[in-house]
């Protein structure tokens, strides 16, 4: 058994759905990845986009990363740092999504949620430093609930990643 089923911690119900949501995109977007990579796609995107490779460097890991974090004991020296893991890798997704501009060449609506992580992060950090444990854990579950919902934007047809996905 695992040690969430020892310690006796209860996955809140909202917690769970969440991470059900962002476990059902990280495997969709590894799917258009995989896809991505056998058709040779990715490797004609990476070389036109640096920005394209730094973001799903900072974007594959977060996703799994912060469902375990939201699954697992929280308050532990772990706990910590996965989720101090986890901050920088939003961040980093946050800043890199900047420079994918799509097939407009312009800004789109994902990116507000790149706003949001930019101001969301710090601010939960600065909740969990004060020890606003509920607001805290509202501010993360709800950062990584943009996350996978934005994963699941980008595998929409005529996005990169719903090419790859559905070629």
């Amino acid at each position: 058994m695992n040690d969430l089923a020892h310690s006796g911690y209860a996955i809140p119900r909202r917690d769970r759905l969440i991470v059900t949501l962002g476990v059902i995109a990280g495997g969709a977007i590894l799917l258009a990845f995989a896809h991505g990579l056998a058709s040779g796609a990715v490797a004609r995107s990476s070389m036109r986009n640096l920005w394209l490779v730094l973001h799903l460097v900072a974007v594959l890991p977060a996703l799994p990363l912060g469902a375990y974090v939201l699954a697992r004991r929280k308050g532990d020296a772990l706990h910590r740092a996965l989720g101090k893991l986890w901050a920088v890798l939003m961040l980093a997704a946050a800043l890199t999504s900047f420079g994918l501009r799509g097939m407009t060449g312009s800004f789109s609506a994902i990116h507000l949620l790149s706003i949001v992580v930019l101001v969301m992060i710090p601010r939960g950090i600065l909740l969990a430093r004060r020890h606003r444990i509920e607001a805290h854990r509202r501010v993360m579950s709800l950062t990584y609930l943009g996350l996978a919902v934005a994963g699941l934007f980008t595998l929409l047809p005529g996005r990169l990643l719903g090419t790859w996905l559905f070629r």
